[in-house]
């Protein structure tokens, strides 16, 4: 099982530690017999190689009736975690044993590999603020701002997906806007400062296939941005409340982002700016937890299905500018390339080297 896993499932036990009373005794022991569950599985296998690391700050609570809400969001990012197999660091505000933690936070990004396959998530729970320059996440010590995070960001070139679930998160998104990332924030405006529920209905989503609109087996974060959308669209609506949150998701670079409601399915349907590329075809790539069917591809094979489907996206964005025959022969080739790497044996994709 090794050091790493027993410091998470320790942490993560902590979780509860400042919980209310009347809370405490019932969520504790849940929790209890969970980690120990993920402590006897541990034992039973290893960690992928290509597997994901998953980085969680819970950040400062501040009232205690979003302490309830915060843990719920990383208890469900942990399960998550370990269905997926994923290396996971949880750095937790709530216990009082960890006083700075934003020297945890880069201490944390700084050992992780920069390149690579796998992805890196970080995933960003509590509250924000934004002073109308520099939008910041609320942690124990001083507080993480934009700037820092895309600075830390900097040298990654792997994969990345990166949530801020805070209010007042939007900044977020152009400061960390880069190809093949993926970031979504829980408003639109550093100015959309109420408590965010976007969080809470995203962390249950990642691995609900419930929200698996494209029927693969599998939720990505595309579909869990969507089915989190809706549903705190339909909890504002039922309650009779004012909107007062619209989250956005950037995966083409522009630094725009695109909200739920430009989507038909799981294909934007609007664009930020002339030129730019939509949204979504990155972040319908990328699963916290996989299907049995994409786990049976290689490495390889899956890092040249998604360069081949990034290729057929954009080729389907400039139909209008092509002739009829280019396009169909271009899109034909594509295609055809796709099939045979599904039928390539021995998890190797076909065409190379032969």
């Amino acid at each position: 099982m090794g050091t790493a896993t027993l410091e998470r499932i320790g942490v993560s036990v902590h979780l509860f530690a400042g919980i209310q009373p009347a809370w405490r005794s019932g969520l504790a022991l849940w929790l209890a017999s969970w980690a120990w569950g993920l402590a006897a599985r541990a034992l039973a296998k290893e960690v992928p190689g290509d597997a994901p690391s998953v980085v969680i700050v819970v950040g400062a609570v501040g009232e205690a009736d979003y302490q309830t809400n915060f843990v719920r969001q990383a208890v469900a990012w942990t399960a998550a975690c370990e269905r997926a197999s994923a290396r996971q660091t949880l750095l937790d505000g709530q216990n009082g044993a960890q006083t700075n933690q934003l020297e945890l936070l880069r201490v944390a990004l700084e050992a992780e590999p920069k390149t690579g396959a796998a992805p890196l998530w970080l995933v960003l729970i509590g509250h924000g603020t934004f002073n109308g320059e520099i939008a910041r996440v609320n942690l124990v010590g001083p507080d993480l701002t934009m700037t820092q995070l895309g600075e830390w960001l900097k040298p990654f070139q792997r994969p990345l997906v990166v949530i801020n679930a805070a209010s007042a998160s939007a900044p977020f998104l152009k400061a960390l806007s880069k190809t093949n990332r993926v970031i979504i924030t829980s408003t639109r405006s550093g100015f959309e400062q109420n408590f965010s529920r976007f969080g809470d209905r995203l962390a249950q989503s990642i691995a609900d296939l419930a929200a698996d609109l494209d029927h693969d087996g599998q939720t990505s974060v595309l579909e869990a941005f969507l089915s989190a959308s809706a549903q705190v669209a339909e909890f504002y609506k039922t309650e009779g409340r004012l909107l007062t949150e619209h989250a956005l998701i950037d995966d083409n670079g522009d630094g725009l982002g695109t909200p739920a409601d430009w989507f038909r399915g799981t294909r934007a349907t609007k664009k930020s700016k002339e030129g730019a590329s939509l949204d979504g075809t990155r972040a319908a790539q990328l699963h916290l937890v996989r299907s049995a069917e994409d786990l049976s591809l290689s490495t390889e094979q899956r890092t040249r299905r998604d360069q081949l489907e990034l290729e057929i996206a954009r080729l389907r964005e400039r139909k209008e500018g092509l002739a009829a025959d280019a396009y169909y022969l271009e899109l034909e080739r594509l295609l055809r390339e796709l099939a045979r790497l599904y039928e390539a044996p021995d998890g190797k994709a076909a065409g190379g080297g032969q």
